[in-house]
């Protein structure tokens, strides 16, 4: 009889034989459930009947003592490989009873919930008493297929609701003992893991390193501490409703702030410079007819909110705007919009990662959150400063493509070489121009096409500011204004000798010269220097030096040289694409966890799917992390106390590589049914054996009778009789 005066005896005792328990300690397990007072049905009815009268006044107390009963139901299975307790509690229960105490634990928290209390966090609410429960039921399921039918959601009709929950609810991993032993921990998911965002988890996918072995583990769970943190902001974010709004749309903010940009630029593109450009004009029904696409567009969007109507709202709406007031101030409208909607948009990137609790060092260490600040500061520099620098936008599209990215790393990556290939280039056109400037420097004639002559002479109202430029310039030209006589005539053979002369010019009088030269028209020219030079005859001297001259730089610089850079560039980038192609194939195929491949699962009872759904589940491991870091150590089970010192040290030696419990019970398997072959061939045959030493034994008997018989007649004095001529005497 359970009352409240001995309800607190009751709970002491089984926390008292759950912690001999855990650990694990299998000598005491296996003592608790074979002690001939069968202490395990006394349990299994503290969890399956309801405990009155004290249930009807005090139902905090029967739940906290069928929580205690569950754990300790939990402990006595814990870290077996056997069945044999599981079997000894589910000896005396019915599958169907624990399943409805779980479905009216589930069904009770509802109701408190509905009423306004707020017991869900503590260790003996409804729900979480039900959770731990469904744990149990959930390990028992292993060895029982009827219990294991009635877990699955949509097997029953009346209380799915509860079961798929506790099942949304409940994770499973494996973890490597100490021993090398593998072992299945199955643990209710905290309520903070559900804060984790999914563009972090989509993060964290593509973007964790792989080791030698297949596993990402090393850098997961480096990144397990910061994923935590993010998890507690998120849960804070949730009281801050607006915060929490403009960070939920953050992929939507981003999408504006592009489109705007393209917009913007196109407006600019077509119609810069403004001049001339007024609201107004339009006529009279193609107004009616652009107010008509817009009041459509938006009916369409109230009815229907479709990205294609939004779009068509959105254009008939600048239409309306550029004809209306103009294009200028519309481009200004567009543009305060932009900002405005960008500093939304870094509100909810701040929101989303809580940029700003980690510190100012980590903020200005972060180079996403910089570059959304330079896209602002650039937003706003188009906006008050000039229309020109909404084109820096664009560039936006290489931040947002991987394809991009991976054009830009191809020249970054292996930016050293290139550089150290284009100082080569340098040195080599040095080489060149001194060679040029002592053996070639006639040869070095340009042609040019010169401006006309009066926008060579400054206008009489720019003096001011430019005396030293315009006398650096122009210091031979005659001047009328200073007095010189500039009315000298010229012979007319004389002056179309200049005016023949004025097209070329000598571009190697200076090394400096001569160098700029071969820079910058060798290296454009697909020939090489040569292609720009003086044609020289081939009765020149120096002809035979000077093709010798052409052809050394074409091989050397323009054939060399640049396909070197151009090689680099080349292979850079087609390494990252077959990198790019390796990840994907290792994500599609290969375990995050073990590192098995998919191929290892290739005619085994569970699928590659099911393994890394189920067994060996990334966000799983991740939950069990976070549940170590927010349980109390006093209430640790033994593999959560192994795994939290294991966490401390951070050693990641529990994570299991390429290994799978999946996998070993499938090899186990083959050879329990060799020993089990083995094993019935040895029961015949000692069967023989006995049979054999049983005849033995009769026959031994038979000959100790016939012993005794004739000496009890050689005692008497007869003669024997043989009764039988065959039998021996």
């Amino acid at each position: 009889y359970i009352n409240e005066k001995n309800v607190a005896l009751i709970n002491q005792t089984l926390e008292s034989l759950t912690e001999y328990c855990q650990g694990p300690c299998h000598e005491n397990q296996n003592c608790i459930a074979t002690h001939e007072s069968n202490g395990i049905d006394i349990i299994t009815a503290l969890i399956l009947n309801d405990i009155n009268p004290l249930g009807k006044k005090r139902m905090d107390l029967v739940l906290e003592l069928k929580n205690n009963a569950s754990k300790l139901l939990l402990a006595i299975m814990e870290s077996r490989h056997d069945s044999e307790n599981a079997e000894r509690i589910l000896y005396n229960m019915r599958p169907k009873e624990l399943v409805e105490v779980i479905k009216k634990a589930y069904q009770q928290g509802e109701v408190e919930f509905e009423d306004g209390e707020n017991g869900e966090d503590l260790a003996a609410s409804p729900r979480n008493v039900g959770h731990n429960i469904y744990i149990l039921a959930h390990q028992l399921a292993r060895h029982n297929k009827e219990l294991q039918n009635m877990l699955k959601p949509g097997g029953q009709i009346d209380g799915d609701e509860a079961l798929e929950f506790y099942a949304k609810h409940t994770a499973q991993i494996e973890i490597v003992r100490s021993d090398r032993t593998m072992e299945q921990i199955v643990f209710p998911v905290p309520s903070i893991c559900e804060f984790l965002t999914k563009e972090s988890k989509l993060r964290i996918y593509y973007t964790t390193e792989r080791d030698e072995q297949g596993s990402k583990i090393n850098d997961f769970f480096m990144r397990s501490e910061d994923l935590f943190n993010e998890m507690n902001w998120q849960k804070k974010l949730r009281a801050q409703h607006i915060l929490y709004w403009c960070s939920r749309n953050m992929s939507f903010w981003s999408s504006i702030s592009f489109n705007l940009a393209v917009l913007m630029n196109l407006l600019v593109a077509f119609f810069y410079p403004f001049k001339g450009i007024k609201g107004g004009t339009l006529e009279p029904h193609l107004s009616g007819l652009l107010w008509t696409a817009m009041l459509i567009s938006l009916a369409i969007v109230i009815a229907l909110p479709k990205p294609h109507g939004i779009r068509a709202l959105i254009a008939s709406t600048i239409l309306r705007l550029i004809f209306s007031v103009g294009l200028q101030p519309t481009l200004f409208l567009l543009g305060a919009f932009n900002v405005c909607n960008k500093i939304i948009f870094l509100m909810s990137f701040v929101g989303n990662c809580g940029t700003f609790t980690r510190g100012y060092r980590a903020m200005i260490l972060d180079v996403e959150f910089l570059y959304h600040l330079l896209y602002l500061l650039i937003c706003a520099m188009g906006l008050f400063v000039h229309e020109f620098f909404y084109s820096l936008l664009l560039f936006d599209l290489v931040y947002r493509e991987e394809t991009l990215l991976n054009v830009i790393k191809s020249v970054t990556r292996n930016g050293r070489s290139i550089i150290l290939t284009a100082v080569l280039a340098l040195i080599l056109v040095y080489l060149f121009s001194i060679v040029g400037y002592l053996f070639f420097k006639d040869d070095f004639i340009l042609e040019v096409d010169k401006l006309p002559n009066e926008t060579l002479l400054p206008d009489q109202h720019n003096e001011i500011g430019e005396p030293m430029t315009r006398e650096f310039l122009y210091s031979n030209v005659c001047k009328i204004e200073d007095g010189e006589n500039c009315s000298s005539v010229i012979p007319s053979t004389e002056l179309a000798s200049e005016e023949s002369e004025e097209d070329k010019e000598h571009t190697c009088e200076t090394l400096l010269m001569c160098i700029i030269t071969v820079l910058s028209h060798g290296l454009r020219s697909g020939g090489g220097v040569g292609d720009v030079l003086r044609k020289p005859s081939k009765e020149e001297p120096l002809f035979a030096a000077r093709v010798i001259y052409d052809l050394l730089f074409f091989f050397m610089v323009i054939i060399i040289v640049l396909n070197l850079i151009f090689g680099v560039i080349i292979d850079t980038f087609a390494d990252l694409r077959s990198e790019k192609q390796k990840k994907e194939e290792i994500l599609k195929t290969t375990c995050f966890i073990c590192g098995l491949e998919r191929d290892k699962f290739d005619n085994k009872t569970v699928t590659f799917e099911e393994h890394i759904k189920e067994e060996h589940n990334m966000w799983h491991y991740l939950c069990f992390i976070v549940l170590v870091k927010v349980k109390d150590s006093t209430e640790y089970t033994g593999p959560e106390s192994y795994v939290a010192e294991m966490i401390k040290e951070r050693n990641l030696d529990w994570f299991p590589r390429m290994r799978a419990m999946s996998l070993v019970s499938s090899d186990s398997e083959g050879e329990q049914n060799e020993l089990r072959n083995l094993q019935e061939k040895l029961d015949s045959t000692m069967k023989l054996v006995s049979n054999l030493s049983s005849q033995l034994t009769e026959l031994k008997d038979q000959m100790t009778e016939q012993r005794k018989q004739k000496q009890r007649i050689g005692l008497l004095g007869h003669p024997p009789i043989n009764v039988n001529p065959q039998q021996p005497a």
